[in-house]
């Protein structure tokens, strides 16, 4: 699994040659989300808080 940073018990993975659009899943406790890279919610879901850890790291990267 190519987990490029885990923080929080929040794993952000991508994958070598995805579809589009351009995307990051992150993984937390049993949840998962995919990610753009503003930030949006593409599919699934994580807690709150989560997805606020998760959105805040997207800004900085």
């Amino acid at each position: 699994m190519p987990v490029i940073s885990r923080f929080y018990g929040i794993a952000i993975i991508m994958y070598f040659n995805d579809h589009n659009p351009p995307h990051c899943h992150a993984k937390y406790s049993g949840y998962e989300a995919r990610f753009d890279f503003n930030g949006n919610i593409l599919e699934g879901e994580l807690p709150r808080r989560a997805t606020n850890f998760v959105q805040e790291w997207i800004s900085k990267h």
